[in-house]
């Protein structure tokens, strides 16, 4: 493990490693009580720190690899725009993050990453000066902290995500950079292979898809971008961090176009075997950073380290307490549920919602275009 631990995220990824990535916590921490919805600031850092750190904890002894920084939307224009913060500043949440991913990670040989995200100055502004400055100050909040890489994440428009990749690339570590945009493109239409090769001459080193749609779609996509990169002749590893939600609608809105966003998505959720399927599909199409995004709970990272457990050679310490594949049911009392020990039964289980009502499907509010 101590050998593990000097390892960086290029030289596992270099070896073919598989590296876990850990899963959603804004929406994670909403259920609990500690964000709230709308703007999604991660406040909560400095506010709930024990909060954090737990959740930071179960997502590491389900097998997470990488501890991300809490950081999401932590950009100053976001939180000034949010009203959710009077009196914390993005440095403070910048610094608690980076402190409790850092202890957590060291408990068990992981990774930190630092993560930025898309920003309502892009939007708002096109200023390329003023967005910039913005990742800058960012960037080098996490400089003053003991991170390992740094991560792009949630960018709908890939011009924004080149911007900050040129800026986090002066910090000279690595830089991971990961789109949440559809097979169609971003926003712009953009389609997903050039949005990858744009990343890498830009500087990325790993580039992916990350949050909105859900895991089968988002390998999808990141095939697409793999394709564009082998055409242009150029090479970086693959990332997924996809929904824990059935989308699909698959629109290029996302799951916030549809009618159950943010508070009715329950009926949408992955159930572990899903997430066993994900983790095959993703592996075969040589992704090899495979993680979780918002509806990835602990229990969902722990079916992706132990579905790809004979290529990572060791299960996660939660799983001590999950028989594989439900071999735990060979003690019920009950025959009926005995003979759900075996993989075959959950490998082909269609989950009913339960709700007699309850569509297959829903209409999304848009297609996801915008003038912007």
């Amino acid at each position: 493990m101590e050998n593990k631990k000097r390892r960086g995220i290029l030289e596992r990824l270099d070896a073919g490693e598989v590296v876990v990535g850990d899963g959603g916590y804004v929406l994670q921490l909403e259920r609990r009580g500690y964000v709230k919805a709308g703007h999604w600031t991660p406040e909560a850092a400095v506010e709930h720190p024990e909060a954090v750190r737990q959740l930071h904890r179960e997502f590491l002894r389900a097998g997470a690899d990488v501890m991300q920084t809490f950081t999401f939307y932590c950009s100053e224009d976001k939180l000034e725009l949010s009203g959710n913060v009077k009196t914390i500043s993005g440095a403070q949440i910048n610094d608690a993050a980076c402190n409790m991913a850092r202890e957590v990670a060291d408990e068990g040989g992981a990774l930190v990453a630092g993560g930025v995200s898309q920003t309502p100055c892009y939007v708002q502004s096109h200023n390329e000066t003023e967005v910039k400055a913005i990742f800058k100050k960012q960037m080098d909040d996490f400089l003053k902290k003991d991170i390992d890489f740094l991560v792009v994440e949630y960018f709908e428009y890939v011009e924004e995500a080149v911007w900050a990749v040129e800026v986090l690339k002066t910090s000279g570590k690595t830089v991971a950079a990961t789109l949440c945009i559809a097979p169609q493109g971003d926003r712009h239409r953009v389609p997903p292979g050039e949005c990858a090769v744009r990343l890498v001459k830009a500087g990325a080193d790993i580039v992916g898809i990350n949050c909105q749609l859900d895991p089968m779609t988002c390998v999808r996509t990141v095939k697409l971008m793999k394709e564009g990169l082998e055409k242009a002749g150029l090479k970086a590893h693959l990332m997924i961090q996809p929904l824990g939600f059935h989308t699909p609608e698959c629109n290029l809105g996302g799951y916030v176009s549809l009618p159950e966003y943010p508070f009715a998505l329950e009926t949408r959720a992955m159930t572990r075997w899903d997430i066993h399927k994900y983790a095959r599909e993703a592996y075969n199409a040589g992704i090899r950073y495979i993680g979780g995004c918002c509806g990835f709970e602990p229990y969902h990272i722990r079916a992706i380290a132990e579905e790809l457990a004979a290529e990572r050679g060791f299960l996660p310490p939660a799983s001590e307490k999950h028989g594989l594949w439900g071999a735990a049911l060979e003690m019920h009392t009950k025959p009926w549920v005995r003979a759900r020990a075996r993989r075959e039964y959950w490998e082909n289980l269609l989950p009913a919602s339960g709700r007699p009502k309850c569509p297959s499907m829903a209409t999304p509010a848009n297609d996801g275009l915008t003038e912007n």
